[in-house]
């Protein structure tokens, strides 16, 4: 898995949103700044939270005119209920089979690491 660093051009994609509407970063890129995020899992409370702060700061988003556009594994139907659901006003993309979050070097398996305490 290859991490993108600073510097590193994003790789480009074309994936469907909620409403099965083809989005492509290229497309998104040529109205100014892409906020990509990746999630594991609609309606998990941890991504509610994410999805729900970037729904409260998409006014001061706007006034940069950031695009933002969240990628997780769940078929389109999910993200539409989720969407719908958290009156979410960005564009959630299903990638299904993780392609592109490998693209980006973000999917992998789950590791926690624990500190040690003395």
């Amino acid at each position: 898995m290859n991490t993108l660093i600073k510097g590193d051009s994003a790789p480009l994609f074309e994936l469907k949103n909620q409403d099965d509407q083809l989005i492509s970063l290229s497309q998104c890129l040529e109205s100014g700044p892409v906020l990509v995020y990746f999630y594991p899992k609609a309606s998990t409370p941890g991504c509610t939270v994410q999805a729900c702060g970037l729904r409260d700061s998409k006014k001061a988003l706007n006034t940069l005119n950031v695009t933002v556009l969240g990628i997780s594994p769940d078929p389109v139907p999910k993200l539409s209920r989720f969407a719908e659901k958290q009156e979410l006003n960005f564009s959630l993309l299903s990638d299904e089979d993780h392609a592109i979050a490998d693209a980006f070097g973000v999917w992998g398996e789950k590791k926690f690491t624990l500190d040690k305490v003395s």
